[in-house]
């Protein structure tokens, strides 16, 4: 069994900032590429940028220099510092990773539960 879990979400006002944690656990050999996505209210849910295992990152446009993505292989987890926060930034956060269980040879994508980030105007 692997869980992502997910963290850090809240309210903020405009131009404050948060830091989101996704920690996986479980049976798990390794970690290929980490991301984190979001949906707003009636919108679909949209990629927010990504990590790869060797850190290469990608960002959205509307994020890009106020977003950073981080890993720690260490520990399973994956980072998102967010600053300099907009309304528009609010939506529900999940994070995603493509894990090989032990035992296994393959990927699978797995989802964290969602966390809600809210940014007052």
């Amino acid at each position: 069994q692997v869980q992502l879990v997910e963290s850090g979400g809240g309210l903020v006002q405009a131009g404050g900032s948060l830091r989101l944690s996704c920690a996986a656990s479980g049976s798990i050999f390794s970690i290929n590429a980490m991301g984190w996505y979001r949906q707003a209210p009636g919108k679909q849910r949209e990629l927010v940028t990504s990590i790869t295992s060797g850190d290469i990152t990608n960002y959205a446009d509307s994020v890009k220099g106020r977003f950073t993505i981080s890993r720690d292989n260490a520990k399973n987890t994956v980072y998102l510092q967010m600053n300099s926060l907009k309304p528009e930034d609010t939506a529900v956060y999940y994070c995603n990773a493509d894990i090989v269980k032990s035992g296994s040879v393959w990927f699978s994508k797995y989802w964290g539960q969602g966390t809600q980030v809210t940014v007052s105007s």
